[in-house]
């Protein structure tokens, strides 16, 4: 199976539904992607090639942070630029395409004053205070978007721009933010940007070979305790049935930042197996308590949710 099948089954596996915030007993009963694929298990893993890709992702975040200029309380995950409402069948080819790649321009400029402090709230009630770009810097920060290029679309054109709120994930689960939404030229749709200034942001620093880890999704663990639960799709029996897989985690750690390597116990001998996936957890034990430090996945080297337990 080619390493590019491999990448769609495991997204497929993830719009199926089933993340969910690890903790020890999140385990989802199997879900199979095609009854009819089958593939061979991935090869064991390495342990020095994965720790050397865990200090590599550690190094990029700490980069990150010491561009930002500050270790900021709230570190957002994934896109930071989104929409509201659907675009127009006149304007969707063009508009969707330029929002991937940063094409944004505004009709007149707009305020460079950053507003006061915002608030960013959890579920739990529990609050914090947010250093808040200005408008025109939030522009500024969409045309930094290079998702997509997109050399033969018409810049999306902003009108003007509302502070608002809305749900975001960060490192410590959902959470409702300040947030940007800009009225488009020609549109009903809303362009929505994340309004937290100097939060970190580490670009992809390359993905790591599959081969390595499974990809960790979420992490649940005691700011006070020694013990981390990351949350990942794996095989849906263990490893002392055909086809099936156990699981260990080792930590990699900084004064920044967590990686847990999940290590793959195969059933012997190796198998092909049918391409099913289960929701799997393993725990790694800690050097010093999680704190406000961020885990970050082995293969991506991005934030995953983590989700404080008692």
């Amino acid at each position: 199976m080619t390493q590019r099948r491999i990448r769609a089954i495991l997204a497929l596996w993830l719009l199926a539904g089933m993340l969910c915030l690890a903790t020890s007993a999140c385990v989802a009963p199997p879900t199979a992607v095609s009854p009819n694929v089958a593939s061979p298990l991935p090869s064991p893993t390495d342990p020095t090639a994965a720790r050397d890709r865990a200090k590599n992702v550690l190094a990029a975040w700490a980069e990150a942070v010491a561009r930002a200029g500050i270790h900021a309380s709230v570190t957002p995950i994934g896109e930071r630029t989104g929409q509201v409402g659907d675009w127009e069948a006149s304007v969707g080819d063009n508009n969707k395409r330029s929002l991937m790649a940063g094409n944004v321009a505004t009709v007149k400029e707009l305020s460079e004053e950053a507003p006061p402090d915002g608030t960013v709230t959890w579920p739990d009630g529990t609050s914090t205070k947010v250093p808040l770009m200005a408008a025109q810097q939030a522009v500024g920060a969409i045309s930094a978007t290079t998702e997509a290029p997109c050399s033969d679309c018409k810049p999306i054109l902003l009108t003007d721009a509302q502070l608002t709120s809305g749900p975001i994930q960060t490192t410590r689960g959902p959470a409702t933010a300040p947030i940007w939404a800009f009225s488009v030229q020609g549109s009903t749709v809303k362009v929505t940007r994340v309004a937290i200034a100097n939060a970190q942001f580490v670009p992809h620093p390359g993905e790591g070979d599959p081969e390595l880890s499974p990809p960790v999704d979420s992490a649940s663990g005691s700011v006070s305790g020694l013990e981390l639960t990351v949350g990942f799709v794996g095989a849906p029996s263990p490893g002392a049935e055909p086809c099936g897989e156990d699981y260990t985690g080792e930590a990699v750690e900084s004064d920044l930042a967590v990686v847990v390597i999940v290590t793959r116990h195969h059933h012997a001998p190796p198998q092909i197996c049918a391409a099913v996936g289960a929701r799997r957890t393993t725990t790694a034990t800690l050097a010093a308590p999680i704190g406000d430090r961020v885990v970050l996945d082995l293969r991506a080297g991005t934030p995953v949710p983590v989700v404080p337990a008692p």
